[in-house]
């Protein structure tokens, strides 16, 4: 198919010393380009792309569909579920208690784990093999250890030891203390539990600190940037982005993890549920107690991450994307001022 061509500039004759230089002239194909790409001819319209037809999409869905409403149409009319005894124990007294308890395990256990977690690691990237030795070894030992194991070893450490000294070593003591009049089941918990989750973070924070390019920190010496400098303003705001969902998960899983304590008789969370259900044989609308408190905190810290790496992120996005709460304000101020400015009488 050949294209037809037509003057598009009037020649413009130019000389030089007098000689004629041949005329210059623009030709235009009859098929131009339309601003999406497509070739269309003159006066036609854009052509459409038709789109592709998914059968199987909408049968997956509607299957989906169909299961997800057999679920809740066994939730509400199943009378196994017991929905009024779990209305009535879902805020009472006791189940309340508890679970102040399990929050302050899981923040003894945050803050103590990665703590020790954060000096374990400084201690593995270091130049000094003795502390690289015994960091490696430490996260070895108590990665290898179950938990509940340690639990019940620092349960019951007054049988190995009755009392405690800190003094010079193979010398005089300085402070003598009776071990059970000190670490209570409450108090060994929280050790069991720090000490398992520094040996994880420590290499979760680890990982963050080698995921910053070394070339950032070879530019910051060669600048005089004073290595604390270095760390809090290079380091800590790029690891951080690596960081935080593992420290997140690693939280999550403390926080749940709390339930293994009640084998050491601590009224957490999962123990209480355990004695109530004891005494009235409610099993199933009693776990379904603990479970929605579980679901609801891990709602909550999962929401707390989303805006701990949205201000993290701020060194890769100069403007992040809006927060759901943001975009759900914008999308209403959009319908409250499309409503506003509508004429009277006009339908939407």
């Amino acid at each position: 198919m050949t294209a037809s061509t037509a003057p598009d500039a009037a020649a413009v004759p130019s000389t030089t010393d007098g000689d004629p230089v041949a005329t210059e002239t623009r030709a235009t194909t009859a098929f131009d380009l339309v601003p999406d790409g497509s070739a269309t001819g003159s006066g036609d319209s854009a052509p459409t792309v038709a789109k592709t037809w998914h059968p199987w999409r909408w049968v997956i869905s509607a299957v989906a569909l169909i299961l997800l409403a057999q679920f809740i149409h066994g939730l509400v009319t199943n009378p196994g579920w017991d929905w009024p005894t779990f209305a009535k124990y879902i805020t009472a007294k006791s189940v309340l208690a508890s679970l102040k308890v399990t929050l302050e395990l899981t923040a003894w256990g945050t803050a103590l784990g990665f703590l020790l977690g954060t000096a374990l690691a400084i201690a593995r990237l270091s130049n000094n093999p003795v502390l690289r030795v015994i960091s490696w070894s430490y996260i070895w030992a108590f990665r290898s250890i179950p938990l509940i194991v340690q639990l019940l070893f620092w349960f019951n450490i007054a049988y190995l030891y009755n009392t405690l000294s800190i003094g010079i070593p193979f010398g005089p003591s300085f402070f003598t203390f009776e071990v059970n009049g000190v670490i209570s089941g409450f108090s060994a918990a929280v050790i069991g539990l720090a000490l398992h989750q520094a040996a994880y973070s420590a290499e979760i924070i680890r990982a963050g600190i080698i995921s910053v390019d070394a070339g950032q920190l070879e530019a910051a010496a060669a600048l005089g940037i004073p290595k604390v400098r270095q760390f809090r303003s290079i380091v800590v705001p790029q690891a951080m982005r690596s960081i935080l969902p593992n420290a997140t998960n690693e939280v999550i899983s403390l926080f749940k993890g709390t339930s293994i304590v009640s084998v050491m008789a601590i009224a957490e969370l999962f123990y209480q549920v355990q004695v109530i259900y004891g005494r009235n044989g409610r099993v199933v609308p009693l776990l379904l107690v603990a479970t929605a408190w579980y679901i609801v905190l891990t709602t909550i810290l999962s929401v707390a991450q989303y805006y701990i790496e949205r201000h993290y992120a701020k060194g890769t996005q100069r403007t992040p994307p809006p927060s759901p709460a943001q975009r759900a304000w914008q999308k209403l101020r959009e319908v409250a001022e499309s409503g506003s400015t509508a004429p009277r009488g006009a339908t939407r």
